[in-house]
């Protein structure tokens, strides 16, 4: 089955209209998608704005909780992985393209998407923006776009690719659980032994070496003391070798 995509002028965000629509007691089926031309009041995780521009994919889709599937929370690293095999097609490098905890795709060591997760009863909605034709600025990040590596940016394939890359990943999740599913994240990510520096949600910051991920798909941070830190919230930078 194709997936359902409504694409619309302006919206403020995506997220939040899905939500709305849900918390009415909208029918909407799992594959649904609503996209936007522009974006106005766009959000990221940790109640950041996400910056909008011409060109760029903003949208969001859901996914109807079933009993016995995975961890809600490992969603987003589906998510993640839909959107770097949507954007590996693309470029004419895809190592370029990795993945960074908990659900950032990095090109080029740039940021050029960001998901945000949230739910409505029995429903999670996971919101997508990836820098196609342009990269906002955003204070104290790099950030990079397709278009500037001559990648092809065309919004509605990119948009048609990615909702059968998440409809595969999201099959792959109930099928096989989160155990496989994590596996193949940290085959695409950070390698072994980086060094990250995390902003935990505490307000703590703490720098160490990757050790790659918990079962629940936390990160795992080797301290300078010797100790181990989980972290299950957090801004993680790379740090440079």
């Amino acid at each position: 089955m194709s997936p359902q995509i409504d694409i619309i002028a302006e919206t403020g965000s995506t997220n939040s209209d899905l939500l709305a629509r849900l918390a009415k007691g909208e029918t909407l089926a799992e594959g649904y998608w609503l996209i936007a031309n522009r974006q106005t009041s766009g959000r990221g995780r940790q109640g950041r704005a996400w910056l909008d521009a011409p060109g760029n994919f903003m949208g969001s889709t859901l996914v109807h909780l079933r009993e016995g599937d995975p961890p809600v929370s490992s969603l987003s690293f589906v998510a993640a992985l839909a959107v770097y095999r949507a954007a590996s097609g693309r470029v004419a490098r895809p190592e370029t393209l990795i993945l960074k905890w908990p659900n950032d795709v990095l090109l080029s060591g740039a940021k050029f998407c960001g998901i945000l997760l949230e739910r409505e009863g029995p429903f999670a909605v996971i919101g997508i923006g990836v820098n196609l034709a342009a990269a906002p600025r955003i204070a104290g990040r790099q950030t990079l776009a397709l278009a500037a590596v001559g990648a092809p940016t065309d919004r509605n394939l990119f948009a048609a690719d990615l909702a059968h890359s998440m409809a595969d990943e999201l099959a792959r999740w109930r099928e096989y659980g989160a155990g496989p599913l994590l596996a193949r994240w940290e085959a695409a990510a950070h390698r072994a032994g980086s060094r990250l520096s995390v902003h935990c949600a505490t307000g703590e910051k703490v720098s160490g070496t990757y050790m790659g991920l918990a079962a629940d798909g936390a990160l795992r941070l080797a301290l300078d003391d010797g100790t181990t830190q989980v972290i299950h919230a957090g801004d993680v930078m790379l740090e440079r070798d």
